[in-house]
């Protein structure tokens, strides 16, 4: 059988192990790389490449940088490379239902909470902020509305007294890279619906 091709959206930290993973993983071939384009940093505002855009420059992968998802020019830039699927794991923009709806799959998105609790932006902070005891990852089919979509998987993490965003961010991100790669593959045969 030949691999399931993806085009991987991503921007954080949070989202490169799941991309080293799955780039890793002889059941899929990562045909592209999405994130944000280059942003100045830091009080000197240097320009830096994003955690992903330098991880997949290193695993030798094509990067797209779009200004915005939205425009006809992005839309035309990822018909050029061939994905069965999108996986999408903190990404920082919203995609338009036209793009979502360009793979025959759809788009996987690996979100850092047990949704419904916590969507949006920060997600892990919310889940420490309000004293749970535990939250997650879900990975989840994506639609053009916030955080929602069909649930394909549930993965659970203790929330430790002393933990912060820095400390439980790593152990989420490890998390989503563990379970994804199976649920996408059953997901791609029609095991998962």
């Amino acid at each position: 059988m030949s691999p399931f091709r993806l085009i991987f959206f991503g921007t954080s930290s949070f989202a490169v192990p799941i991309l080293e993973r799955l780039a890793k993983d002889a059941r899929f071939a990562v045909t592209a790389v999405v994130t944000q384009p280059d942003r100045p940093v830091g009080r000197h505002a240097e320009v830096m490449a994003s955690p992903v855009k330098q991880a997949a420059l290193k695993l030798g992968l094509p990067v797209l940088q779009p200004e915005s998802v939205k425009t006809d020019e992005a839309l035309a830039l990822l018909g050029e490379h061939p994905a069965d699927a999108y996986v999408v794991a903190s990404y920082g923009q919203i995609i338009p239902q036209r793009v979502l709806d360009l793979p025959a799959k759809g788009a996987i998105n690996v979100h850092a909470s047990l949704l419904p609790a916590y969507r949006g932006a920060s997600p892990i902070a919310a889940a420490i902020a309000n004293g749970d005891k535990e939250t997650g990852v879900t990975i989840m089919l994506m639609d053009a509305k916030m955080d929602h979509g069909p649930t394909l998987a549930f993965a659970t993490e203790p929330i430790n007294p002393d933990d912060t965003t820095r400390t439980l961010e790593p152990r989420l991100a490890k998390l989503g890279a563990d379970v994804l790669p199976d649920v996408l593959a059953k997901y791609a045969t029609g095991e998962i619906k």
